[in-house]
């Protein structure tokens, strides 16, 4: 027997398809916002000193992003599925280091470098990941440790020493200053796993079901996702991502000390949070990500260019996040509310 609140199925799936557009219109806002205030801000800065686009202005704005970019498309997965990764600045200065050691003095290539950062960074996040997911630990409780764990582990590997570029081989300093057709290898790279994340994340069934289990895990449970195995691919994808930004740190600056990436978890939240990942999970895009992480190197550097105090950086970087995150909360009440007017029309 049908009763007057049942809705036949044809019904239902414009309404998704309409939450589904709106959601997307949003966030597409939300991006093009990011980089209508990118634009300006470049263009400001360069009017007040035109060698902030110059070559070396240019490439080494590129360069300064590309690890930021990366980690922040690392943070977003982990992000979109209601979890943290707070232990990625870490990862990347025990990754560094420990490359650093390793090859230092032999004819090691950068293929091989960044396969071990990659894979140094994959057992961090196997860590952290199967605490969070198969311990059911917090995930902040769990990253902060391991923020401190690994950076124990480096200080104590490292025994106050540093890595010098004069021991490097020089095909992986190369990595860092070298470039084809005038692009640096290192955004290159950063723009490859970007593109590679976005498609897997938009494309495939395990990608989407991340967002669903972000959106709602108790849903995500009862329509079979397997969300444990999801969380910890998440963290492991995140700690991959760390150590090969770790590789790409020790290829693009030759000298690395013990507390290399110190503080830049907080960075990439931010360049996460400023993109339009919302921290509360869900919604988002790695590129939107990228566009954060992007915005932020630029007014660092923008700040350098234009004479400002260091000062201002942290503040404006704050001033952003909570910015953000009161920009979501809005987003979202109003987005349930059109989704609400439009399910009783």
């Amino acid at each position: 027997m049908t009763t007057a609140l049942d809705k036949p199925p044809a019904a239902l799936a414009p309404e998704r398809s309409d939450a589904r557009a709106l959601v997307d219109a949003v966030f597409r806002a939300r991006e093009i916002s990011i980089g209508g205030a990118l634009v300006l801000l470049v263009f400001g800065t360069w009017i007040a000193n035109p060698s902030f686009l110059d070559s070396q202005g240019t490439k080494d704005l590129l360069l300064n992003s590309s690890i930021l970019v990366l980690l922040a498309v690392g943070q977003s997965v982990v992000v979109v599925t209601r979890h943290i990764d707070l232990s990625v600045g870490s990862v990347v200065g025990l990754t560094a280091f420990t490359l650093g050691d390793f090859v230092s003095g032999t004819d090691d290539g950068p293929l091989t470098v960044m396969l071990l950062g990659i894979g140094i960074g994959a057992v961090c996040g196997l860590v952290s990941g199967a605490l969070v997911s198969l311990g059911k630990v917090p995930a902040l409780v769990v990253t902060l440790g391991m923020l401190y764990v690994v950076q124990g582990v480096d200080y104590a590997l490292a025994h106050g020493g540093q890595i010098n570029a004069v021991h490097l081989p020089d095909s992986v300093l190369s990595l860092g200053s070298g470039s084809v057709l005038g692009i640096p290898y290192l955004p290159l790279i950063s723009v490859t796993v970007l593109a590679a994340t976005a498609y897997f994340l938009r494309t495939y069934r395990s990608g989407r079901e991340l967002y669903a289990i972000g959106s709602s895990p108790e849903a995500a449970r009862l329509a079979g996702i397997p969300i444990r195995r999801r969380v910890l691919a998440a963290y492991v994808f995140s700690g991959a991502v760390a150590g090969l930004a770790g590789a790409l740190w020790l290829a693009r600056f030759g000298t690395v000390v013990a507390n290399a990436a110190s503080g830049w978890e907080l960075t990439v939240v931010s360049a996460v949070v400023v993109g339009g990942v919302a921290i509360t999970g869900g919604t988002g895009s790695v590129s939107g990500a990228a566009l954060g992480a992007l915005l932020l190197t630029t007014i660092s550097g923008a700040l350098v260019v234009l004479k400002v105090d260091p000062f201002w950086e942290q503040a404006i970087t704050g001033a952003l996040l909570i910015l953000a995150i009161s920009a979501d909360r809005i987003v979202q009440i109003r987005t349930t509310h059109a989704l609400r007017k439009r399910s009783r029309r």
